[in-house]
């Protein structure tokens, strides 16, 4: 760095430290604080010292001071710009007006296309028991080997049972079976609402086969005296769980809506308004996925009482009706 260079920085250094100390100081409270933590004064005073600072960041700019000078000067404004102009809400808040009134609003506001997925989930729970009751072998179509694990027409009923209730001998395949389902419903809720933009078709039909490969299992349980122990098992975690689902394939179901069917805004902006509210719908349905994770690796595997179960998922089916029909009513969202 030649002489006349240095000679201009430390110049232009001792002008305007002194400003550039003042907005540290104040960012620094800001930080240590909250915004609370200055006066009515400071408050005002924070913009000005922003400005000022850019400032001096673009002269510093023109006329080619020192590396360190512009290094400092670039992290001390963007430090300000976060304060000055960044959100105002702590994440915490954030959080707590999507769950506690934006979540819920927008299932609501959506609910017809909710309501269809539903309809097409226990379509599908229906139909895969009654063909398989006609046809056993179709169990094997309807539900994947790694989802199986060995439970089929042909496992014995002793077989079926362990699995519900023989935790010591059969530990491994229950992991093994809790998190495969855990994961297949995940990808599921999350194609399901990608696969929305191809006019919804393939959304339907990944939710189809859910409820296909559902009733097949209610079918092989009940045809052997099991079905009352299955459904204990399943629906604890369940009730949350497949609601998710619905909720995803649901917000793929907004999505084909705003494409097929845009309205006076047309398919870019309308997809642009449903695309935003769909993707928020599917955040709270991962919160609800990883609920209903929770259920499935803790409560099932401690909690064997078939009427515990019950009343647990009751409470749950009683508990998600009351917060999507009764939470955030009259906000927008």
């Amino acid at each position: 760095m030649s002489g006349s260079t240095m000679l201009r920085s430390s110049a232009f250094r001792r002008e305007r430290e002194a400003t550039w100390r003042e907005l540290e100081e104040l960012l620094s409270r800001i930080e240590t604080g909250g915004v609370e933590s200055l006066g009515a004064a400071a408050l005002t005073r924070l913009p000005v010292l922003y400005r000022a600072t850019v400032s001096s960041l673009s002269v510093a700019r023109a006329i080619s001071l020192d590396r360190n000078v512009l290094d400092y000067l670039e992290s001390l404004s963007a430090r300000a710009y976060l304060h000055v102009y960044g959100p105002r809400r702590s994440l915490r808040r954030v959080v707590g007006e999507f769950v506690g009134g934006v979540f819920p609003a927008l299932v609501r506001r959506h609910v017809l296309a909710m309501a269809l997925t539903a309809f097409v989930l226990l379509a599908g729970t229906a139909a895969g028991w009654v063909l398989c009751a006609r046809d056993a072998d179709l169990f094997h179509a309807f539900v994947p080997g790694g989802l199986a694990a060995g439970r089929g027409p042909g496992a014995s009923t002793t077989e079926l049972r362990n699995v519900l209730y023989d935790h010591e001998s059969t530990s491994d395949a229950l992991i093994h079976f809790a998190t495969f389902l855990f994961s297949h419903n995940s990808r599921v809720g999350m194609l399901a609402f990608a696969l929305g933009f191809a006019a919804g078709i393939p959304t339907l039909l990944l939710i189809l086969y859910t409820g296909l490969m559902l009733g097949a299992f209610g079918w092989l349980y009940a045809s052997r005296g099991l079905g009352v122990e299955l459904w204990a098992w399943l629906l604890p975690h369940g009730v949350t769980e497949l609601l998710a689902v619905v909720l995803c394939g649901g917000a793929g179901v907004v999505l084909a809506r705003s494409i097929l069917f845009p309205g006076r805004y047309g398919r870019i902006e309308m997809l642009a308004r449903s695309g935003r509210e769909a993707g928020m719908i599917v955040v709270g349905a991962v919160g609800m996925l990883f609920i209903a994770g929770i259920i499935e690796g803790v409560f099932r595997q401690v909690v064997h009482d078939v009427s515990v179960r019950y009343t647990v998922a009751v409470a749950s089916a009683l508990l998600w009706t009351g917060y999507f029909a009764l939470v955030g009513r009259g906000r927008a969202p």
